[in-house]
């Protein structure tokens, strides 16, 4: 039987307890608007009829690139406008990381979700600031904190109103040699403090400096993670996910073809109906 977690809700998203899968995905990064278009129809599709709440998601500024040099997205004006035009073209809700205190305050007019990179979750300005949008906050786990760390991260993402609206999405733990552990009784362990966990199968698979200059990746191994991760309760997913990965300009080692995604999608469902009981 899945152990519930708290409910985290904004506007006409909700996340934890009894609702529906979370499911972000989409591209690493804002590579252009037709890419945008081709990631968010075919998210669509895949998950047409499936019990999962979708949330599109891509970075308008990369800022945590191997290389000072590698492409970082079209920056936050330009970023939010493109996220904002394709939010109202699909219908669907839309997330991006926030960086900074400032960014987080902009970003709140367009995003549904604002997500924190797992290298500034300890940035407590910068969680108050997305808490204060009255958004959900997304922070992502630093592969430097326990798993009973999470509950200080929630803390800190206090809304205007007092409440914290925030859920953990946990994406594998340093383990040397460029790999990644996953530690599904960590998972488990968030869970069990009541914070609704999404679990993030793509970037658990990527070689962070993998390629000297840039990040490799084994997307093989993320639909594997993925499944363990449903039968562990989790409240949602996180994939990279991208029409054309041998092309993509971020993560495309670690991405999942459109094409291979509905199927999973269906495994995932199941497992998880299993899981409820």
């Amino acid at each position: 039987m899945k152990i519930a977690t708290s409910v985290v809700r904004s506007g006409t998203l909700s996340v934890g307890g009894d609702s529906k899968l979370l499911l972000i995905a989409g591209p690493c990064v804002i590579e252009s608007w037709e890419t945008l278009c081709a990631a968010a129809d075919g998210l669509r599709a895949a998950a047409d009829g499936l019990p999962f709440t979708l949330v599109f998601k891509a970075s308008y500024d990369k800022a945590n690139r191997s290389s000072p040099d590698s492409y970082r997205g079209p920056g936050l004006e330009r970023g939010l406008e493109m996220l904002a035009r394709l939010r109202e073209r699909s219908g669907l809700p839309v997330t991006s990381d926030a960086h900074t205190p400032e960014e987080a305050a902009r970003a709140r007019d367009v995003l549904d979700i604002i997500q924190i990179p797992a290298l500034l979750c300890r940035q407590n300005d910068l969680v108050a600031a997305a808490a204060q949008s009255g958004r959900i906050v997304n922070i992502k786990k630093g592969q430097f904190l326990a798993p009973a760390e999470m509950s200080n991260r929630i803390l800190a993402a206090r809304g205007p109103d007092g409440i914290a609206r925030a859920i953990a999405t946990e994406r594998g733990t340093f383990f040397g040699y460029h790999n990644l552990v996953n530690d599904f009784k960590g998972v488990a362990a968030i869970r069990a403090a009541g914070i609704p966990t999404i679990f993030d199968a793509t970037h658990s698979v990527q070689l962070p400096g993998g390629r000297g200059t840039a990040s490799g990746g084994e997307r093989e191994y993320a639909p594997a993670l993925a499944r363990a991760a449903a039968g562990a309760g989790i409240d949602g997913f996180f994939f990279e996910v991208h029409p054309d990965p041998e092309n993509a300009r971020c993560d495309g080692p670690n991405c999942i073809p459109l094409g291979g995604l509905r199927r999973l999608l269906e495994e995932l469902a199941g497992i998880d109906a299993l899981v409820r009981g």
